[in-house]
C-alpha cells in the first residue's frame, strides 16, 4: 500500500531550500575527492553540542568492533530489558561514510519517547576503514547483544534511514535465515539498491534536493570494494519471503523513492505485509530532524503507531 501525503510547512520549505543550496554541492564532491575523516569528525563534533532531551536518559554499550547507546524514557529507565515489551534498533543513515550516535541522536530520542521502548542506537564500523559486510556483521551483532539480554525477538523491530535502511533490511533477512521472527522494518529513504542504473532514469534524479543521483555510482563502489557490482549485494534483490511487516517513509522528490517503491513492489510479491508513505515536499531522510519539522514529527508517529502495532501483534504470536 502506497500513501502520499501533501503537507509541507515553511519550515521544510526552507530546509528544502537550504539543503540545495549547501548540501547538495557539497556531497557533489565527496566522498571522492578529498579525505573524509575530517568531514565526520567535524559533522560528529558539531551534532554532538545538540543537548540530550531531558525526558530521556542513555547508558553507553561496547560490542564487538561495535558501540551503542542504549536510549530509554526516563520513567521506564529502572525496567530491565528483559521485562520490555520489546525494543528498537537503531541504524543511523550517512552513505557508510560519514554520521554516528551523535547525528541522530535526536530521531533516536523521539522514537523511544514515543514508544516507550527502548531503543539500541549502534554506531558500526565504515569507510574509510571497514566496507559494508563488515557494516552488516556489526549491526548483526548489536542484534544479538540485544537478544542475549533476554528481549523477545518477537518484540523488536529494525529502524534506519538511508544506508541504515539498508542495514534494517540486511539485518532483518540475515535474522529471517536463521530463524528469529522478528516484529517488523522501517526504513527511512531507504537505499536498497547498489546499482545506479535505473535510478538515474528515474524522475527525481534531478529533483532531489539533497542527494547528487550521479555520485552514487562511486559510492556504491567504494563501500563495496567491487569495481563490478553483485545484485546480491543489495537488498532489493533477496529472498524477501519471510520479513516481518515493513514500514517505509521517504520524501515524494527524492530519489531514493525509487528504492522504496521498488522494495514495496518486491516484498508485496514475496507475500510481506508493507505500507509505503510518500511526502511531499520533503529531503532525504526528513524524520530524523526530529520535532525540528511537523512533518517529520508527524512520520515519527506514523513509526510509533506501525511500532506499537506491530510488536503487539507479533508478541501475541509468539505466545500463541
Amino acid at each position: 500500500m502506497i500513501e502520499i501525503h501533501p503537507r509541507r510547512s515553511c519550515r521544510s520549505v526552507a530546509v528544502r531550500g537550504l539543503s540545495r543550496a549547501t548540501v547538495r554541492p557539497v556531497l557533489g564532491f565527496f566522498p571522492v575527492r578529498g579525505p573524509m575523516s575530517p568531514l565526520k569528525a567535524a559533522v560528529d563534533v558539531t551534532a554532538g553540542l545538540l543537548p540530550r532531551l531531558p525526558s530521556t536518559t542513555y547508558h553507553h554499550v561496547e560490542g564487538d568492533g561495535w558501540t551503542a547507546e542504549l536510549v530509554t524514557r526516563r520513567d521506564l529507565a529502572d525496567q530491565e530489558l528483559v521485562d520490555a515489551p520489546g525494543a528498537i534498533v537503531y541504524f543511523h543513515g550517512g552513505a557508510f561514510v560519514f554520521c554516528g550516535l551523535a547525528t541522530h541522536r535526536r530521531i533516536v530520542e523521539r522514537l523511544a519517547e514515543r514508544t516507550g521502548l527502548p531503543v539500541l542506537s549502534v554506531a558500526y564500523r565504515q569507510l574509510p576503514g571497514h566496507r559494508v559486510e563488515t557494516s552488516v556483521s556489526d549491526c548483526v551483532g548489536a542484534l544479538n547483544w540485544l537478544l542475549e539480554q533476554g528481549v523477545d525477538p518477537a518484540g523488536i523491530v529494525l529502524a534506519g534511514d538511508s544506508a541504515g535502511g539498508h542495514l534494517a533490511f540486511a539485518v532483518g533477512l540475515e535474522a529471517t535465515a536463521q530463524g528469529v521472527d522478528l516484529a517488523g522494518i522501517v526504513g527511512l529513504s531507504p537505499w536498497l539498491d547498489f546499482d545506479n542504473a535505473a535510478r538515474r532514469r528515474h524522475r527525481n534524479a534531478w529533483r532531489d534536493d539533497f542527494i547528487p543521483t550521479f555520485r552514487l555510482d562511486r559510492v556504491a563502489r567504494l563501500v563495496t570494494g567491487v569495481p563490478v557490482l553483485d545484485p546480491e549485494h543489495s537488498p532489493v534483490n533477496r529472498d524477501l519471503a519471510g520479513l516481518p511487516p515493513v514500514l517505509m517513509i521517504c520524501g515524494h522528490d527524492e530519489v531514493l523513492r525509487h528504492d522504496a517503491e521498488l522494495m514495496t513492489e518486491r516484498l508485496l510479491s514475496a507475500g510481506v505485509a508493507v505500507t509505503l508513505h510518500l511526502w511531499q515536499g520533503q529531503v532525504h531522510a526528513f524524520p530524523v530532524l526530529g520535532n525540528f519539522l511537523p512533518e517529520s514529527a508527524a512520520a515519527l508517529d506514523q513509526v510509533a503507531t506501525f511500532v506499537g502495532s506491530t510488536v503487539g501483534v507479533r508478541r501475541l504470536r509468539a505466545v500463541s
